[in-house]
Formats: structure tokens, C-alpha cells, sequence
């Protein structure tokens, strides 16, 4: 049975998530008590932080009554610390000592002192709305208590760690950058991705701090698409998301971010191996901050410069340094144009309609009291009583947030490019009852638009393809110029994902709007024999290794139709008690592809990590959809050690014991196959260049696939040829194989990318 969502709300904070704790829920205050043992554990952490140092000082934690042992606490930030006052901003981290301490799934906690803030809510309505548009953190707040005695009133803003990245984007070991610079200038690059010094990672230490185990070979392919081939940039960096960043940032006036001095972000590597941009540090949202380097405002602007600030002021005027993430992308015509609907969105949703007064309002009501009571906080209780309304002055100007908000709306619903409103209404789908593999035609009915795109994949990762809307009568779209626009997405897989976009010459518009981190779906439940357990591996001594180098029970996924299937909603088990054990990675798998998952009871490693591991002494082995519907299972008996139980044909026949052969075809391995081949490849490790050394017979097939089973480089090789050499500078740092397959027997050898 076919069926179709309306509305996708793509959000990767999904309920899944955020339903199985309270810790960020925004509708009460969280308490926090530290209990140091020394007494004079001040001086202590104000030493660690004049030595610059990363250590600990190790307490005792209650978390609303939950109390943990060795956890390690650190002032955090830089500009909010100050060892001459009492109220200093903190890091936790609950398994310093520990390991796998967590609460609720959280193992870091940050709590900001706000120092910048006397609304007390700027960083919590700040995420609050930003969430409804990108992955961003949670906020809320938390009374913090240290030795029993009252510290304060803080904001509690989710960490960018490698839980968030998981929950967002589905890993967790991809590359990620902060993007501040060790040290501030005022007038110089700071974390601009300009391309100012070489390819040597040491130059661009002082700027980004890697997050990761690798990536720097990668953020300099970015800054050198970026700065020299920005008409490719989308293949590297999510223009969207970037987009969506800037237009929030410029909404609120966050200057304390890119468009600023080029600060306060990350950057991360998603399985499509594009870059995301991720907001932080708001706390200095709606107008507190206003500095920049942009010509116009060298020496800062005013409250009221900022509620009529140009959103294409670096577009417009010169920086002092560049700032090629909003200039090289502005000056793409369609990217200016989807930047300025994306700040539209964000100004109807939030400001037109008053929802962030309620909101606020909302967060005063909870807070009040405590702000009342919170002798170390910065700013007079009447200060935050009159903020949210209106100026406040205390060494700098804060403005009213309301004030600053509601003559921003004023000035922003009269710039060009807000005032002339395309509509995008009665989408369609059709056929009905279509199958995977089939056409799905989308029709739309489109006004004041002299060009309409329909942008589409496959699956949750990807990147979104495009392709031309008409309104010619040809495209099951009526009759030509009937404002009816027509376009088909070939070849669909079990779940399509789409949204629409549409411009004349002065705006753009999306459908939906929040597009594209919401879109439109389309699912078609996958069934028995589309997506098959192909080959498993019970008894892994040297076989194949893992990601992290270890040799783990492997099971290989095969995809057996003709279209991209989708993993969402689908579940692994070996039991048919508990058919839903183990939800699979919100992967896909491309036609005739595989997808190899480790069966290693290491779930919390990656997303191809299962919960369970296989028995050597037989067991089944079931995948299952959310609705308990088997798809295909195996009962397997006793395995013997670095021998494969394998589908022969591949992905429909029966099971065998046969040479391990994941990540390829079935039908070309077999114990004694391998006495026909020798492969030798050099150097491996290897870096960039690998050469493949080999005693061929007959005409032959070399391949590298990665441990996923995606091809990634192939060459057919002669008679007369004995090696060849790939260019592998662009794979990332971890595990791949190569296959010579000559039509009669295979080979597989393992090599590692340093």
C-alpha cells in the first residue's frame, strides 16, 4: 500500500530524541549542585584558566536529584570568565572519571553565565526559534547550587559533541571544526574559510580547532572551492543550511557569529561529505553585540543602525577582511534570492505573527523568581524587568528586545525582495498506487513566477537533485500557461523526498517554507525481497576489519531493486520475540549496492554498529519493518572461523559457506577461487597515490569499495598490464578493499587510507 506524508517536518532534534529526557525541556528550571571537596576550589579553577589549561577539577554532581561521582568542571568560554568575579560560566563533563557516565543521555553539560544578557533570555529564545530551520542546540535553564550555597541563574546549552552530531545527522566521526579563533582581531580573518595561507594544516590551527580525528585535508578542499570554484561549492558545503544561517544571524541581529568577526560556529562533515554549518554562542543575540568589520560600521553601529541593518551588508560594502561564505555566495543570483526567502520565513513565523513575545514572555514567567534571588548576577532585577521591552544600559546599550524586533519587521517588510509574494499552492502527487522504480509526477500550481524548480532524493543524507517545473502542457501539467507547473522525479525509491522552488526577477520562494530542512514525502513500503541479508560472518579472526581496526561479527545488506532504498524504519534482530532489537542507520543502500553492519554489541561506537552479536553456534538472524512485518530472515547453523554463510546467486539464492566476500558479488567467491590471483598493493597504508600489483591472466576488473559497499574507484585492466596506480587523495582517513575480479575468480585486499 502506497501512502504519502504531507508534510515532513525533517527535524533531526525529531521527538525520538528529545521525548526520552527532561534535562533541556524549556517550561521549568533544572537544578545543579556541585560538591567540591576542597575548600578552595575557586582559586583552584581560576588557576587552571590563567594557565590556559584544559584540566579538571574533579566534584561530586547532583543533577534534579540524581547524584554522580568524579565528574570534572571547568570554567568554559573565554570573554563571560573573569576570576575577579563570582559568577563564571562552567563545563561538565560527567564521565571525566567515569566511563559512560551520562544523564539522560548527555555526558556534557554547559552552563553560561549571562554575562551579556540582562533578559536572561536571549540564548534560550535564540535556539528556541533557530530549531525550527537547522540542527541546533537545546537551551533552557538552571538553577546552580555549588557547595549548597545559591550561585545563580544560568542558561544550559546543549554541547556540539558527538552525541548531538548523532542525533542530527545520523554519525558522530565525520570531521567537525569550531570555528573561533584562538585569539580575536577585530580587523583581521579570524574563521573566514578565506584561502590566505597554504594547504599546511599548522597554518590554520590558530583560527579552527579540530573536533575530529581528521579533516583538515578536507577543510582546505572546502576553502579552496569555496575561494577559487564557488560554482561548486554545493558539492562540498550545504548552501542551504548555510543560508538558513545567515538569514537567522541577520534576523536577530547576532552579530557575535559570521557575519560579525567571523566566529562562533561549527563545521561538519555529513555522509553526503558536505559541510553544515552549526550556530553557537547566542547569548549576545538581538542587538547586544554590534561590531563588524563591514565598511559601513567599522567602529560599530548603533541600536538604531541595527534595527534597519542592510541583511546584504556584506554583500554590499567591503569587509576589511573577506568573508567568502556570504559574499560568494551572494553573488550567485538564485543563492541571494533563496537567502532573502529563508529571512522572510523566519520574520513571519517568529515577528509578524508576535509568536517570540509569547515565548518570551513564557520564559520570563519561569524565571522571575529566580532572577530575583540571584545575588551574583550582573544586572539589577529591574534591568531585567525592563529589558525585554526596552534599552538598558550597563557599560554598553542592550536594546529592548521587543522594540529592536518590531522596527526590524517594519524596515524588513519594505526591502526589496520581501514585498513581492510568489504563490506556490495545490501540489499533487500522481499516479496513485505507484512501485519502486516507478515515475512519480508532482504538479504544482505556481503564480508570479518566471522560473520553478523541483529539488528531490532519495534518502535523508543526500543531496537534493533539481530539475526544471513547466508550464507547457507536456509535463502532466494541463494546458500550457495555465500557471500549472509539472515535473517527474524518475525512478523512485521507498521514500522520495521533495519541496519546490520558485523566482521572478526580485524574490524567491519555497514550499514549504522551512524547506530544506522540511519537505514533502512520498513512502512506499519497502517488501519481501527488495532489501535482503545477504552474507554474514559469525567467526571473524582476520577477515575484515571495522572502522576502528577490530575484527567483529559482520552482516552484509543487499539492495535488490533498481532504485535507491531508504534504511528508515527498519529493524534488525536475533530474536523473533523482540523484532524491533536494533534500529538500522538512517542510511540508504544505491540499486544492486550493499551496506555491511558489525554485529558487535557497540552500538554507542557508530550507526552501523548493532546491539547484538552473531552466535557461532547457529541462530536466526531477522529484518523487520516498524510494523513487525518480517522482509527476510535466516536461520543459520554452526559457523566456522573466517568462513562466510552467503546467498548464492547473490541477494536471491540460497545460503552456502563461501570465501567472505563483502561489499561484492556473491557469485564470483569461493573457497578455492583464490588460488587463480595474486594481488599486492603498495604502500599500505597509504596516503594518496596506491599502486595494485597483480599476476593477470585475462582481461580483469579492479574496484575499491569502501566499507559500506559503495564503489569508489574502478579500472579495467588489459592482458598486457601487471599494476596499476590510483589517485585516492580525496577518500577520507579509514578502511577500503580492493577487488580484482576477472570473470572467473576474485580477490579481495584490505588497505588503509592513513
Amino acid at each position: 500500500m502506497n501512502f504519502r506524508t504531507a508534510l515532513l517536518l525533517f527535524l533531526f532534534f525529531s521527538g525520538s530524541v528529545i521525548g526520552q529526557n527532561n534535562l533541556y525541556l524549556i517550561d521549568s528550571i533544572k537544578e545543579i549542585k556541585f560538591y567540591f571537596t576542597q575548600p578552595n576550589w575557586k582559586h583552584l579553577l581560576d588557576s587552571l584558566y590563567i594557565d590556559g589549561q584544559k584540566e579538571r577539577l574533579t566534584a561530586s554532581v547532583s543533577i534534579d536529584g540524581q547524584y554522580y561521582d568524579s565528574v570534572g568542571i571547568r570554567y568554559k568560554g573565554y570573554s563571560s570568565v573573569n576570576i575577579t568575579q563570582i559568577k563564571n560560566p562552567f563545563n561538565i563533563k560527567l564521565d571525566y572519571k567515569i566511563d559512560d557516565q551520562e544523564h539522560q543521555g548527555f555526558n556534557k553539560i554547559k552552563l553560561s553565565n549571562v554575562i551579556h544578557d540582562p533578559t536572561f533570555i536571549r540564548e534560550a529564545l535564540s535556539y528556541q526559534m533557530a530549531r525550527k530551520y537547522m540542527p541546533a542546540s537545546q537551551a533552557n535553564f538552571v538553577n546552580l547550587y555549588i557547595n549548597d550555597t545559591l550561585w545563580g541563574l544560568y542558561s544550559n546549552v546543549e554541547a556540539v559533541n558527538k552525541d548531538f552530531l548523532s542525533n542530527h545527522y545520523d554519525s558522530r566521526n565525520n570531521s567537525l571544526f569550531k570555528c573561533n579563533p584562538n585569539s580575536l582581531n577585530l580587523f583581521g580573518e579570524n574563521s573566514n574559510l578565506s584561502l590566505s595561507h597554504g594547504n599546511d594544516s599548522s597554518d590554520y590551527e590558530d583560527f579552527y580547532t579540530l573536533k575530529s580525528d581528521f579533516g583538515w585535508e578536507k577543510l582546505f578542499n572546502l576553502m579552496d572551492t569555496l575561494n577559487n570554484h564557488p560554482n561548486f561549492i554545493n558539492q562540498i558545503l550545504n548552501v542551504d543550511r548555510t543560508l538558513w544561517m545567515h538569514a537567522f544571524n541577520y534576523s536577530i541581529i547576532n552579530i557575535d557569529s559570521y557575519i560579525g568577526y567571523a566566529q562562533n560556529y561549527y563545521l561538519y562533515e555529513d555522509n553526503a561529505g558536505r559541510f553544515n554549518p552549526i550556530l553557537w554562542d547566542l547569548n549576545m543575540s538581538f542587538g547586544s553585540f554590534r561590531l563588524t568589520d563591514a565598511s559601513s560600521y567599522f567602529s560599530g553601529f548603533s541600536i538604531s543602525q541595527a534595527k534597519t541593518l542592510d541583511p546584504l551588508s556584506h554583500y554590499n560594502d567591503i569587509s576589511v577582511f573577506p568573508r567568502p561564505l556570504m559574499r560568494n555566495l551572494f553573488n550567485n543570483d538564485r543563492y541571494r534570492k533563496m537567502y532573502l526567502a529563508h529571512l522572510k520565513t523566519i520574520m513571519e513565523e517568529n515577528f509578524s505573527n508576535q509568536s517570540y513575545v509569547d515565548s518570551a514572555n513564557k520564559m520570563y514567567s519561569i524565571i522571575d523568581q529566580s532572577v530575583l534571588i540571584d545575588t551574583n548576577k550582573f544586572y539589577s532585577y529591574l534591568d531585567f524587568q525592563n529589558n525585554l521591552d526596552s534599552t538598558v544600559t550597563n557599560i554598553i546599550d542592550y536594546p529592548g528586545i521587543k522594540d529592536l524586533m518590531e522596527n526590524r519587521l517594519n524596515y524588513l517588510n519594505n526591502y526589496t525582495g520581501f514585498n513581492h509574494t510568489i504563490i506556490i499552492d495545490s501540489i499533487l502527487e500522481f499516479p496513485n498506487n505507484l512501485s519502486i522504480g516507478d515515475d512519480l509526477w508532482i504538479s504544482a500550481n505556481v503564480v508570479d513566477a518566471n522560473e520553478v524548480i523541483l529539488f528531490y532524493r532519495y534518502d535523508n543524507s543526500g543531496i537534493f537533485q533539481e530539475l526544471s517545473m513547466l508550464d507547457d502542457g507536456t509535463q502532466n501539467d494541463g494546458i500550457a500557461g495555465d500557471f500549472i507547473y509539472g515535473g517527474k522525479i524518475p525512478n523512485i525509491g521507498n521514500q522520495t523526498q521533495y519541496y519546490i522552488y520558485a523566482e521572478n526577477d526580485s524574490s524567491g520562494q519555497f514550499s514549504p517554507k522551512r524547506a530544506a530542512y522540511e519537505f514533502y514525502e512520498y513512502m512506499i513500503p519497502i517488501s519481501s525481497g527488495d532489501l535482503v541479508i545477504n552474507e554474514i560472518l559469525a567467526i571473524n579472526n582476520n577477515v575484515i576489519q571495522d572502522e576502528f581496526g577490530n575484527y567483529s561479527d559482520c552482516i552484509e545488506l543487499y539492495n535488490n531493486t533498481n532504485s535507491t532504498l531508504c534504511l528508515q524504519q527498519l529493524y534488525l534482530s536475533d530474536s523473533d520475540s523482540n523484532l524491533l532489537k536494533w534500529n538500522l542507520p538512517n542510511l540508504s543502500i544505491e540499486s544492486d549496492n550493499y551496506l555491511i553492519l558489525w554485529a558487535d554489541e557497540k552500538a554507542d561506537q557508530s550507526n552501523i554498529h548493532t546491539n547484538f552479536k552473531l552466535s557461532s553456534n547457529g541462530e536466526q538472524l531477522l529484518l523487520s519493518n516498524e510494523m513487525g512485518y518480517v522482509l527476510d530472515s535466516l536461520n543459520y547453523p554452526i559457523q566456522s572461523t573466517n568462513v562466510a554463510y552467503a546467498r548464492i546467486p547473490n541477494g536471491t539464492g540460497n545460503f552456502s559457506y563461501r570465501t567472505p566476500s563483502f561489499g561484492y558479488n556473491n557469485d564470483f567467491a569461493n573457497i578455492d577461487d583464490l588460488n587463480y590471483i595474486s594481488i599486492v598493493c603498495f604502500p599500505n597504508p597509504f596516503e594518496n597515490h596506491l599502486k595494485v600489483s597483480f599476476n593477470n591472466k585475462s582481461k580483469s576488473l579492479i574496484s575499491i569499495y569502501d566499507i559500506h559497499g559503495k564503489l569508489i574507484n574502478q579500472k579495467i585492466v588489459n592482458l598486457q598490464e601487471n599494476e596499476v596506480i590510483f589517485n585516492n587523495s580525496n577518500l577520507q582517513k579509514g578502511m577500503y578493499f580492493v577487488i580484482l575480479n576477472n570473470f572467473e575468480s576474485s580477490y579481495i585486499q584490505k588497505i588503509i587510507k592513513h
